[in-house]
C-alpha cells in the first residue's frame, strides 16, 4: 500500500495505491471519498495496481478557495495518472466520479482501455429530445422527488436507499460514517455546480470508440437508469448492465454483483 498526496495549483490531493498489474482507477461519488472502495480494491487488487483518491474538497483531500469546481475534476485525474507513471489505464466512475472520468477520456481516449459508468452519464446534459415526447422522465423525477422526501424524513441516506438501510444497516451506516468525513464541505453548492457543468451534447458519444460498460441499479432514485440505456447505444462499443435489487450504489450494496460484471468487462 502507498499512501501520498499530490500537490495541485490550489490544492492537495490525496491518494491510494494497491496491488500489480494494469493501471485501474475509481472515481467516488458525492456521497464519497478514497475509503468507498473498500470492497472492490481487496477483489482487484491481486491483478491490478488499484488507484484510489480523494476529489478536491473531499477529506482528506483539502479544498480549494471557493470550493470544488467540477470542471478541474479530469485535470486532477490526468495529473493523478502522470504522477503514479502514465501509460494505459481503466476508469471505474460512479457518480459524480463520470465528470472526472468521462472529460478524461475525451481528452485522452488512446490512454483509457475501458470505461465504467456506475450511475452516472458524467457532462452529459440531459436533454428533452434524448427522451422524446414520453412521460418516462417527468414521471421518474416525480416519483423520486417522493422517495427522495421520505428517505430524508427517516435520515436514510438517499445515495444508499430504502433497501441498503433495510437490508444491511451495518453497510448503511458505514455510508454514512464515510460521507461525514467531508463534512466541511458545501454539498448542495457542488451539486449545483455537477448540473451546471454537465454541458456536453450526448452526440460526442459517437466518438468515443474506448470500450464502455454503462452500470447501474434498478431501483435508482438518483440517476435514471433507463439514461444508459438511451445513451450507450450511441457508442461504437458499449453495453449495459442494470443490477435488480440496487440502488444508487450497486458498487457499495451489491459489491460481489459489481465487482463479477466489472470483472468479466475489464477481462473482455
Amino acid at each position: 500500500m502507498k499512501r501520498g498526496y499530490l500537490n495541485r495549483p490550489d490544492c492537495r490531493l490525496y491518494y491510494e495505491v494497491s496491488g500489480e498489474g494494469p493501471l485501474l482507477v475509481f472515481a467516488h461519488g458525492l456521497g464519497g471519498n478514497h475509503l468507498s472502495w473498500w470492497q472492490q480494491v481487496p477483489h482487484f487488487r491481486d491483478r491490478y495496481t488499484c488507484v484510489t483518491f480523494a476529489h478536491r474538497g473531499f477529506a482528506p483531500s483539502s479544498t480549494p478557495p471557493g470550493g470544488p469546481n467540477p470542471d478541474d475534476y479530469a485535470g486532477d485525474l490526468d495529473a493523478l495518472v502522470d504522477h503514479l507513471g502514465g501509460g494505459d489505464v481503466r476508469l471505474v466512475a460512479q457518480s459524480m466520479g463520470g465528470w472526472a472520468a468521462l472529460e478524461y477520456t475525451l481528452a485522452n481516449p488512446a490512454r483509457v482501455r475501458a470505461l465504467v459508468l456506475a450511475s452516472t452519464a458524467g457532462t452529459i446534459t440531459r436533454a428533452e429530445s434524448l427522451f422524446g415526447d414520453g412521460e418516462q422522465m417527468p414521471g421518474w423525477i416525480r416519483a423520486a422527488d417522493a422517495t427522495v422526501a421520505m428517505l430524508m424524513a427517516k435520515n436514510i441516506h438517499v445515495a444508499a436507499g430504502e433497501r441498503m438501510a433495510r437490508e444491511q444497516p451495518a453497510a448503511h451506516f458505514l455510508y454514512q460514517e464515510i460521507d461525514g468525513l467531508s463534512f466541511g464541505l458545501d454539498k448542495i453548492a457542488l451539486r449545483a455546480r455537477l448540473a451546471a457543468t454537465a454541458r456536453r451534447p450526448a452526440g460526442v458519444l459517437r466518438t468515443l470508440n474506448v470500450p464502455t460498460l454503462w452500470l447501474t441499479g434498478d431501483e435508482d432514485i438518483v440517476y435514471p437508469p433507463f439514461l444508459s440505456d438511451l445513451l450507450a447505444p450511441m457508442m461504437p462499443n458499449a453495453r449495459v448492465v442494470r443490477v435488480p435489487n440496487a440502488g444508487h450504489s450497486v458498487y457499495f450494496e451489491r459489491p460481489a454483483e459489481f465487482n463479477r460484471v466489472v470483472d468479466e468487462f475489464l477481462q473482455a
